[in-house]
C-alpha cells in the first residue's frame, strides 16, 4: 500500500459482553489495540459496524468491527467498503485460525475460508476472496470438542497470561502490512 491509499482493517468477532473473551473475538481485540494506537474510539457507523479513522504508519486507515454476528460479517464489511470507496484488495481482515498454534500469525492474500463462517460471509458479500488476511492462531480444540463450541469459549488461563503480548504482536503485523506491503510483512512475521 502507498501512503495515498486507504486501508480498511476489519477485526472479526461477535458483539456483546457475552462473547468478549472468546477465541472467536481475537479480531476485535486486535482492532481495539489498533484504535488505541491511532488515539481513536469506536463509534457506530451507518454501515452496520463500529468504526475508527486514523493513520497507521503514514497511511490513512479505517478500523472496523462489524456489529453483526460473525456469520453475517459480510454485510457490514461490504457497507464499509462502499462507504469509504475501498477496493477489496485494500481490505485487511484479522481473524482467528484453528489450524495454527495459539499465538502464531500468518499473513496472506486470498485463499479459502477453512470453514470460517465470518470469512465465508465476507467473500460472498464482496464477491471475491482477494483481500488480505491476518490469521491469528488459536489452536485446535482438545479431544473431540466441536470446533464451533471451541471458538465460542474464552481463552484458557494460560493463554490469557500471554494474550496481551500476542495481540500487540498481531497489531504490529497489521501495521507492517499497511506500511510495508504483504511480502515484507510476511518476511518479518512468519
Amino acid at each position: 500500500m502507498t501512503t495515498s491509499e486507504l486501508a480498511l482493517i476489519v477485526g472479526l468477532g461477535n458483539p456483546g459482553p457475552r462473547y468478549e473473551g472468546n477465541r472467536h473475538n481475537i479480531g476485535f481485540l486486535v482492532a481495539d489495540e489498533l484504535a488505541d494506537r491511532v488515539g481513536g474510539r469506536f463509534k457506530a457507523h451507518k454501515c452496520g459496524a463500529e468504526v475508527v479513522e486514523g493513520r497507521l504508519g503514514g497511511t490513512r486507515a479505517v478500523l472496523v468491527k462489524p456489529r453483526s454476528y460473525m456469520n453475517l460479517s459480510g454485510g457490514p464489511v461490504t457497507g464499509a467498503v462502499r462507504f469509504f470507496k475501498v477496493p477489496p484488495e485494500s481490505v485487511i481482515v484479522v481473524h482467528d485460525e484453528l489450524d495454527l498454534p495459539f499465538g502464531d500469525l500468518r499473513l496472506k492474500r486470498g485463499g479459502g475460508e477453512n470453514g470460517h463462517n465470518g470469512l465465508r460471509s465476507i467473500s460472498k458479500s464482496l464477491g471475491t476472496r482477494d483481500y488480505l488476511r491476518v490469521r491469528f492462531g488459536i489452536g485446535r480444540p482438545p479431544g473431540r470438542m466441536d470446533p464451533a463450541d471451541y471458538v465460542l469459549k474464552d481463552f484458557s488461563g494460560v493463554e490469557r497470561k500471554e494474550l496481551a503480548y500476542f495481540v500487540d504482536h498481531c497489531a504490529d503485523a497489521v501495521e507492517s502490512l499497511v506500511s510495508e506491503g504483504l511480502e515484507r510483512a510476511q518476511n518479518r512475521f512468519h
